[in-house]
């Protein structure tokens, strides 16, 4: 099967630098057979004219426009029809690519795919997916960000989409899900989290964790965490945020004396282990799932590494058919 990825070149921070070499590197080591760049058709093949690589496996699809951070999202689709990120959404929309990939403003991608793809039908809200490491591996969470405003019904969707998701992307038979909480109890949370409680509970084919709580998230006891993209968002930034500060505490420290310099080159294999399981690189990108398409959402912050990770995972995604899958699913 012979995947072609879309990959904005203007969404990064550092665009169009990381999306370039993150393209190529993905190109060599085999992650896609085809990668089309999106953006300004003269600045790409002057960056891309850095390098060495096969070009008939990278093609440049010139777009215009941009999109910046003062762009309001909801008019993207409609005012910039020749921007970078509306251009490629509308190839994946029609066939020309398989999946889209950017790292770009993510209220702008949300926007712009709702518009273009649409709903999957019976899908009452798309809900923004990530993959969250923890000790055990790696868990599902959504939504991110996507909805700071749900209903009962938006989160019983959201634990189906997540089943689906780990199911056809990870391979787990069963995946369990846990619905993030102040306490483990049914009988705790606001009347929202109570209510989604007691409807997943009665769910014979979701197979329900009950409630998790912020202590137990990077302990891995559930596959899919499912949450409303308010709290998910915080959830997710604080835990991005005290990671990072955590590395950073450790390096002052380890720089502090010779002796702390010493302790730090004894230990570097374990705190290199840690940072990769942590680092958010790693993981490719979020999914905006519950849509006629696929959008890969990267890190603002990504750099060459970042965007390659995330092809992989729009490879990876286009692999499982959860499309397919998805749709298949709400037929019923």
């Amino acid at each position: 099967m012979s995947i072609i990825i879309g990959l904005d070149a203007y969404g990064s921070d550092n665009a169009p630098f990381p999306e370039v070499e993150g393209a190529i590197i993905a190109l060599r080591e085999g992650i896609c057979e085809q990668i089309r760049l999106f953006g300004d058709e003269e600045l790409l093949n002057k960056e891309l004219s850095k390098y060495f690589f096969d070009r008939e496996r990278l093609q440049v699809v010139h777009c215009r426009d941009r999109i910046s951070m003062k762009d309001p999202p909801a008019m993207i689709a409609r005012r910039k029809k020749d921007s970078s990120l509306v251009r490629l959404i509308q190839a994946s929309k029609d066939g020309d690519v398989d999946v889209a990939v950017s790292a770009g403003n993510t209220g702008a991608v949300m926007a712009a795919s709702l518009f273009i793809y649409g709903r999957i039908p019976n899908v009452l809200r798309p809900a923004l997916a990530t993959m969250f490491p923890t000790v055990k591996g790696v868990e599902l969470f959504l939504d991110v960000g996507a909805n700071a405003d749900c209903t009962a019904e938006h989160l019983v969707q959201f634990a189906e989409m997540g089943s689906l998701y780990s199911h056809h992307f990870f391979k787990i038979e069963k995946p369990l899900v846990g619905l993030i909480n102040i306490g483990e109890e049914s009988s705790k949370g606001n009347e929202l989290y109570k209510a989604v409680n007691k409807s997943l509970s009665e769910r014979e084919d979701i197979n329900f964790y009950g409630n998790v709580e912020g202590k137990d998230l990077l302990k891995g006891v559930v596959d899919v965490v499912i949450s409303d993209g308010f709290t998910g968002n915080i959830v997710l930034k604080t835990v991005e945020g005290a990671a990072s500060s955590m590395f950073h505490i450790l390096k002052e420290q380890f720089n502090a004396d010779w002796i702390s310099k010493l302790g730090a080159l004894l230990s570097y294999p374990a705190f290199a282990y840690l940072k990769k399981k942590v680092d958010h690189r790693e993981y490719g990108g979020a999914l905006l799932v519950g849509l006629n398409g696929l959008s890969v959402i990267a890190h603002g912050r990504s750099d060459a590494k970042s965007i390659k990770n995330a092809i992989k995972m729009a490879v990876q995604m286009v692999e499982s058919n959860f499309i397919e899958h998805a749709q298949k699913y709400y037929e019923r």
